[in-house]
């Protein structure tokens, strides 16, 4: 299976795919702190986890998860806050079998976001089933 979860030894490749998905977005400032990220993803008290998808013994892409909490369905779900396949291994099913893979994990809900006319992406997401939340608007507080 091209999907696996990452491990210590992947902290570079997973930053490396995070600040190449910054820069495709038009992001060219991003650069990350590997051993902050290291202890986020691999220290004591982990916040956050991350899926690797592998084309040919190659890193491909990720999902870099947490987990959530519905109140009114009583279960974890999962939040999925960046899904990025390297464009080279785009179109072989990658992002499809990253969210196959999250979707083995809970019997809860899987929410992200999307940017606002992301055609190719609002497509792909509605072959999986996968729908727009109608009536509710995002909030973000920073400290």
């Amino acid at each position: 299976m091209p999907v696996r979860d990452a491990v210590a030894g992947d902290i570079d490749e997973i930053c490396s795919l995070i600040e190449e998905h910054a820069r495709y977005e038009g992001n060219d400032e991003l650069a990350l702190d590997r051993a902050e990220m290291a202890g986020h993803l691999f220290g004591p008290d982990p916040k956050a986890w991350v899926l690797i998808a592998e084309k040919d013994g190659e890193v491909a892409g990720m999902a870099f998860c947490s987990w959530s909490f519905s109140t009114w369905e009583a279960r974890p779900g999962i939040w999925l806050d960046d899904i990025f396949i390297r464009p080279a291994y785009r179109r072989y099913g990658l992002g499809r079998e990253l969210l196959a893979a999250l979707r083995e994990r809970t019997t809860g809900r899987i929410e992200w976001d999307m940017q606002a006319d992301n055609d190719r992406a609002a497509a792909f997401y509605a072959q999986l089933g996968a729908e727009p939340v109608s009536g509710w608007i995002r909030y973000r507080w920073r400290a």
